[in-house]
C-alpha cells in the first residue's frame, strides 16, 4: 500500500466516527423538534376545527376550518367570561412579574453589595426556599389569607407571587456580574445616597437581569394554577388556566365546550410567545451575565 492510499485510509477511518456522531446528534435534535412541535401543531389545527371535526380521524388536515367562528364562540361562551379571565391573567402576570422582578433584583442587590449580620445564613434560607414546591406552600398561604380576610379576592393570588426566592438568587448573580463595586464607590464619593445610587446607577446596569427575572416570573405566574384554585371561588377572578380547567371539566357533560377550550388554550399561549420574542435579546444577555469577564 502506497503512502497516499494509507493516508486516505487513515483519514476515512478518522472521519467515520465523526460523521456517525454528527448523524446521531442530528437524529436526536430532529426527534426533539418533532416532540416539541407536534403538540403545538395539533393545537393550532385543532383550534380551528368544529366540534364534529375534533372527533374525526383527520384532525391534522387543513380542511374544515372554522377558526373565526370558534373565536366568536369562545368570547361569547358564558357571557364572555373568557375575556374576563384573560384580563385577570394579564393583570396577575404582567403587573405581578414587573413588581416581583423589581423586588427580587433589589433583594439580590442588597445581598451582594451590602454587609450585614448573618447575611450568608439568610441567603442560605433563600436558597433552601427555592427547593420548596409551591404546592406545599398553598395550604399555609390559604390559612394566612383566611386569617387576614382576603380569601377569594384579587390580593390572595397577587401578593404571594410577588416574592420569588429564585428571583432573589438570580438578582444576586446579576448584581455580581453587572454592577462593579468601583462604580458604586465613585457614586458615593460624588455624594449620591444609597437609594439614588441604586435607582440612577445600578438599576440601569441591571436592565438585562431585570428582564430575565421578569420573564421567569411572567411564565411562572401565567401558568400558575394550584394557588388560584385554592384561593378563589368567584369565577370572575379566575385566571385563564383555572377557567379553562373548569370548562374542560364541564366538556365531559357538555361537548360544546371542547372547541372553545382548545381555542382558549391557543390564545393563552400567545402572551408568553410574544414576550419571549420581543424580550429575547435582553434574556440572552442576562443569561450570560458573568460568563465573560
Amino acid at each position: 500500500m502506497t503512502t497516499a492510499e494509507l493516508s486516505r485510509s487513515t483519514r476515512s477511518t478518522l472521519l467515520r466516527p465523526r460523521l456517525l456522531g454528527r448523524t446521531t446528534v442530528n437524529v436526536v435534535v430532529a426527534i426533539s423538534v418533532l416532540y416539541t412541535m407536534l403538540p403545538a401543531l395539533w393545537l393550532v389545527l385543532a383550534a380551528g376545527k368544529s366540534r364534529d371535526a375534533l372527533f374525526s380521524s383527520n384532525i391534522l388536515s387543513f380542511k374544515d376550518f372554522s377558526f373565526v367562528q370558534n373565536v366568536k364562540d369562545l368570547f361569547a361562551m358564558d357571557g364572555g367570561l373568557y375575556g374576563r379571565w384573560y384580563g385577570n391573567s394579564l393583570l396577575y402576570a404582567v403587573l405581578g412579574a414587573a413588581l416581583g422582578a423589581m423586588i427580587s433584583v433589589a433583594c439580590g442587590y442588597a445581598f451582594d453589595k451590602y454587609h450585614f449580620r448573618h447575611k450568608e445564613k439568610l441567603f442560605g434560607l433563600v436558597l433552601a426556599a427555592v427547593m420548596v414546591p409551591q404546592t406545599v406552600l398553598a395550604l399555609p398561604l390559604y390559612l394566612i389569607a383566611s386569617a387576614t380576610g382576603v380569601v377569594n379576592t384579587f390580593w390572595s393570588v397577587f401578593i404571594p407571587v410577588l416574592f420569588n426566592p429564585f428571583g432573589v438568587y438570580l438578582g444576586r448573580i446579576f448584581a455580581q456580574g453587572y454592577v462593579p463595586d468601583e462604580v458604586l464607590e465613585a457614586a458615593r464619593v460624588d455624594g449620591a445616597g444609597e437609594l439614588t445610587t441604586y435607582v440612577r446607577v445600578s438599576l440601569r446596569m441591571l436592565g438585562p437581569g431585570l428582564i430575565t427575572v421578569f420573564l421567569f416570573q411572567l411564565t411562572a405566574i401565567w401558568n400558575n394554577f394550584f394557588l388560584p384554585m385554592v384561593m378563589l371561588s368567584n369565577q370572575k377572578l379566575y385566571p385563564v388556566s383555572l377557567g379553562l380547567f373548569q370548562w374542560n371539566s364541564q366538556a365531559t357533560v357538555s361537548p360544546e365546550y371542547y372547541p372553545v377550550v382548545i381555542m382558549g388554550s391557543l390564545l393563552a399561549v400567545l402572551p408568553l410567545v410574544l414576550a419571549f420574542i420581543f424580550l429575547q435579546r435582553f434574556w440572552r444577555s442576562g443569561l450570560t451575565a458573568g460568563a465573560v469577564k
